[in-house]
C-alpha cells in the first residue's frame, strides 16, 4: 500500500530540484505555454496549483474543437543509468501520441526506486526525471505530477494527455491498396539489450541503440503528415510484424514486408546469429506464426527474428501513397531519420470485414524473402 512510497523528505528534495528545472526551462516558449495562453482558463488558478504540493494538477482545457488524446507506457530499467532511463521512457511514451497525429501537452510521472538509504533514492528518482524532463519540455510537454514508490528495481512510465483536430487524427485503420509502408527507424533494440545483460554485446552496439532510443518521433510524424500519411503506428513491444498485423487488421487489409528492405541497428545481426533474443521474443513468434502466409519459408531466413523484435522507443510505421514514399523518406532522412526505409506495401483488401474480425489468426501477412 501506501507504505511503500518514497519518503516525504526525500520526495521533497527532488521535487525542489524539479521545480527549478522546470522554471528555468519556461522562461523559454514552447507549445505547452501556448496552449495555456489560447485557452479560456483562469491562468493565476492554474499557477496557484504546484507540482508536488496539491493534490492532483489542474489542466487547461484544449483548444477549441481539439479531442483530447491519453496514453500511458511504463517499463523495468534495462541499463543502470537512471537519467538515460527517464529520458527513454518518456521519448517511448510520447510515442503513442506522436503516432496519434498528436500533440503532447501534460505528463503524469510513475517512478519504482529500488530500495537504499534516502541519499541513494533522492539521487535516482532526481535523475530519471531530470532526464524525462529533458525530453517532456523539449516537446512542449509539462510534468504536472506523479506517484513514486520503492521496490525492487529502478523503473519508470510515464501517462501523457495531448490533443488533436479530429481531421488530423492518425489510426491504424487507414491504410489503403496501394500505399508504401514507411519505417521511421532501424530494428533490433530488444535483441542487443538482451546481450548487453548478459555481458555479450560490444559497447558500440550498445551505444548506438542507446542514441536510437533517445531519438524523437516527433519530426517523423510531423514529415509523415506533410507527405499525405494516412495511417500510423509506434513500433514497440510487439515488433514490427507484431503492429504490422495489427495495422492489418484494422484498417482490412493484406500487407507484404520485405524482409530484406528492413534496417537493423549495429549488431543486431550478430546478437540474433548468436541466439540472444529478449524474453518477449518467444511469444511474439507464436502470436505471429499463424498470420503469416509463407510463415514455414521464413523460418529459414538468418535475419526473420528480427520481426519480432520487441522495440523500446522504436520508430513509426505509416501508410504513404507509394507516388510520394521516395520524397517522404528523403524528408525523413534529412531531418536525421538516417534508417527511414520502405519496408512493405499495403496489397489487396479483405473480402470482408468477417475475415479479420472472425478468423483473428487468418493469414494477412506475406514476407518477401529477395
Amino acid at each position: 500500500g501506501c507504505g511503500a512510497k518514497v519518503g516525504a523528505s526525500t520526495l521533497s528534495r527532488v521535487l525542489k530540484r524539479m521545480k527549478a528545472q522546470q522554471q528555468q526551462q519556461q522562461q523559454q516558449p514552447s507549445a505547452a505555454g501556448a496552449a495555456v495562453a489560447a485557452a479560456a482558463v483562469d491562468v493565476e488558478l492554474l499557477q496557484q496549483v504546484q507540482l508536488g504540493v496539491d493534490d492532483a494538477a489542474l489542466l487547461p482545457a484544449p483548444p477549441p474543437g481539439h479531442l483530447l488524446v491519453s496514453t500511458i507506457d511504463f517499463f523495468r530499467a534495462f541499463w543502470p543509468d537512471a537519467y538515460l532511463l527517464g529520458r527513454i521512457a518518456a521519448n517511448h511514451a510520447l510515442g503513442d501520441c506522436y503516432a496519434m497525429g498528436a500533440t503532447p501537452s501534460s505528463a503524469l510521472a510513475l517512478a519504482v526506486v529500488p530500495y537504499g538509504p534516502g541519499r541513494f533514492q533522492e539521487a535516482e528518482l532526481g535523475d530519471m526525471l531530470e532526464g524525462a524532463l529533458q525530453v517532456l519540455s523539449a516537446a512542449g510537454c509539462e510534468l504536472v505530477g506523479g506517484h513514486s514508490s520503492e521496490g525492487p528495481e529502478l523503473s519508470a512510465g510515464f501517462a501523457i494527455t495531448g490533443h488533436v483536430k479530429p481531421a488530423d487524427v492518425l489510426t491504424k485503420s487507414g491504410l489503403q491498396p496501394g500505399q508504401a509502408l514507411i519505417l521511421t527507424k532501424a530494428l533490433g533494440t530488444g535483441c542487443i539489450m538482451a546481450a548487453a545483460m548478459r555481458g555479450q554485446a560490444k559497447g558500440r552496439w550498445i551505444s548506438s541503440c542507446l542514441e536510437a532510443m533517445a531519438v524523437s518521433s516527433a519530426g517523423a510524424a510531423r514529415i509523415l503528415r506533410q507527405h499525405g500519411c494516412s495511417a500510423a503506428t509506434d513500433v514497440t513491444g510487439f515488433g514490427l510484424l507484431g503492429h504490422a498485423v495489427e495495422m492489418g487488421r484494422a484498417s482490412q487489409v493484406k500487407l507484404e514486408l520485405s524482409l530484406p528492405a528492413v534496417p537493423a541497428l549495429p549488431g543486431a545481426a550478430e546478437c540474433i546469429s548468436a541466439g540472444m533474443l529478449s524474453s518477449l521474443h518467444p511469444t511474439n513468434t507464436k502470436a505471429a506464426a499463424a498470420v503469416v502466409d509463407n510463415h514455414q519459408q521464413l523460418q529459414g531466413q538468418a535475419l526473420h527474428p528480427l520481426l519480432f523484435d520487441p522495440q523500446t522507443a522504436g520508430g513509426l510505421l505509416a501508410g504513404v501513397d507509394a507516388g510520394a514514399a521516395d520524397a517522404c523518406v528523403e524528408a525523413l532522412r534529412q531531418a536525421g531519420y538516417a534508417d527511414a526505409c520502405v519496408v512493405g506495401t499495403v496489397l489487396e483488401r479483405l473480402q470482408s470485414e468477417g475475415d479479420a474480425g472472425g478468423e483473428p489468426h487468418m493469414p494477412l501477412i506475406t514476407i518477401s524473402l529477395d
